[in-house]
């Protein structure tokens, strides 16, 4: 025969039960609802920059999904449960979005590098993409067409001061290399033939290949190291949709979808192949 005290401790276990499924069910229900918090009730409003560029996006149409950021936008958007159709596409400018204050979009991807002063000002998902080092050069230098580090054994080779590609000049292709106070002073020498090559980091590479560098080649981009530039997906600050957003980045870096597209978008097909 049962107790009045053993009754009493039944029901309050049976109590304490009931209350941690109902916190558990509340609890879930608040991060489902927290991830479909989007400023578009049943859309995801994604921005870019005006213009966007090669190869982060191709003709300036991110809505196409070619491109290495637009191919990750719709990566992200499918993770959380969005349709290519339920996407809408924003511009804002690169500090514009970085400054204090409500946003006109979800998330914005424009390689914004991870950093602890803009983090006062906005949120972060988890990283998407690790910038490798790269060698810059132009059409005709003794470096191009150099498809191994060890064709670059011999290169004249420069860095800015202070800098991971001045390391990786040091620990991944070995030589002196010439040393500039910053990537304008090496383009200079470069331009000069001063050097065969700049070293910067990938995305910087592009750029520099692109528009400053007459003829400008990538040469090839050096093994990632694992350090470098973390770029991540911007949010507002305490933004609901961080910790989902952040999830479905981890996702992807899990399952190896963001290392193929990186490698379609950001690899050989972009003029950037890793050096062996």
């Amino acid at each position: 025969m049962k107790t009045k005290t053993t009754r009493r401790v039944l029901v309050s276990s049976v109590a304490v039960l009931i209350a941690a499924s109902l916190s558990a069910c509340s609890s879930s229900s608040k991060n489902a609802a927290s991830c479909s918090d989007t400023i578009t009730k049943d859309k995801l409003t994604i921005a870019t920059g005006q213009p966007a560029y090669y190869p982060w996006v191709i003709d300036d149409k991110p809505e196409s999904g070619n491109g290495f950021e637009s191919a990750i936008a719709y990566a992200v958007a499918a993770q959380l449960g969005y349709t290519k159709e339920n996407v809408n596409w924003v511009r804002t400018t690169f500090d514009g979005a970085i400054a204090p204050g409500d946003k006109n979009f979800d998330f914005n991807l424009q390689q914004f590098s991870i950093t602890d002063e803009r983090k006062k000002a906005v949120d972060f998902s988890s990283p998407y993409y690790t910038a490798p080092q790269a060698i810059v050069s132009y059409k005709g230098s003794p470096i191009a067409g150099v498809k191994t580090i060890a064709g670059l054994k011999t290169a004249k080779l420069g860095a800015a001061v202070g800098t991971t590609s001045l390391d990786a000049i040091k620990t991944q292709i070995g030589g002196t290399p010439s040393v500039f106070n910053d990537n304008a002073a090496g383009v200079t020498a470069l331009k000069n033939g001063q050097i065969d090559g700049l070293v910067v980091d990938l995305p910087t590479a592009f750029y520099l290949s692109g528009v400053e560098v007459e003829n400008g080649l990538i040469v090839g981009q050096l093994p990632s190291t694992g350090s470098g530039d973390q770029f991540g997906l911007l949010l507002a600050k305490d933004s609901p949709l961080t910790k989902c957003v952040s999830d479905a980045v981890d996702a992807l870096k899990g399952n190896g979808t963001l290392d193929k597209i990186a490698g379609q978008w950001l690899g050989t097909d972009a003029g950037a192949s890793v050096l062996k």
